[in-house]
């Protein structure tokens, strides 16, 4: 949330090349060939979908939550690039934008950046 709609469209638009991270829990259990797979990217509607990087967090069974890193973030494209392997999305969270991490900060809530912070984001 902010109140300087330029900045924060300036952030986040794919041209901007801010590291975007995500954890991004799935409805499988990937090996290191599927991982290793979405990691190459996929064409969907004749455009190239990729990651900076993809990792596996953990796994559980039937379930697994894997890190990954947009320097993009094109709209959905976790979901369509997931989605091109036929692999649901069951939750998808925004964890760090740049260095500046989300942290404990609780759903719904906000706080004031701070002048290191906002200066870190403009780097």
């Amino acid at each position: 949330m902010t109140n300087d709609t330029r900045w924060a469209n300036g952030l986040l638009e794919p041209a901007s090349h801010v590291a975007k991270t995500y954890h991004v829990q799935i409805a499988s259990a990937p090996d290191e060939t599927m991982l290793e797979r979405f990691r190459e990217g996929a064409v969907v509607d004749g455009e190239l979908l990729t990651a900076s990087s993809i990792e596996l967090l953990r796994s559980g069974g039937r379930t697994a939550w894997l890190e990954i890193v947009l320097d993009e973030g094109r709209n959905r494209q976790i979901r369509r690039l997931l989605g091109a392997f036929d692999i649901e999305v069951l939750r998808l969270v925004r964890v760090a934008i740049g260095q500046l991490q989300l942290g404990d900060l609780a759903k719904g809530k906000a706080r004031h950046l701070t002048a290191e912070e906002l200066a870190m984001l403009a780097a």
